[in-house]
């Protein structure tokens, strides 16, 4: 039998996966944008990028910006009952409209 892999990325197939027309390097602005402490952010995982990605399993969450280390962010997400503080780089992130 052939062994199980348990990567990071494992089982993302259809989660981690490009539209046809949004193939390849993501658009400048928003690997350049900019959070202010308290704002609200989503998470949106882009695949092509793997530096500075959180976890699969917070894909689709919203949090509030809490930090800046170095030139990821650090965000407050709340998990089942737990708070919990992601370090994610920018291009993983969405504004949040208010």
């Amino acid at each position: 039998m052939v062994r199980r892999s348990k990567g990071t990325r494992s089982k993302t197939r259809q989660v981690l996966r490009k539209r046809p027309r949004e193939r390849g390097q993501p658009p400048t602005t928003r690997i350049l944008q900019t959070f202010e402490e308290g704002e609200k952010a989503s998470i949106i995982i882009d695949p092509s990028i793997h530096k500075g990605q959180p976890h699969r399993r917070f894909y689709g969450l919203t949090g509030t910006i809490v930090g800046k280390q170095g030139e990821a962010y650090l965000l407050d997400v709340k998990c089942g009952n737990k708070k919990k503080t992601l370090i994610v780089r920018p291009e993983h992130l969405r504004k949040q409209l208010a």
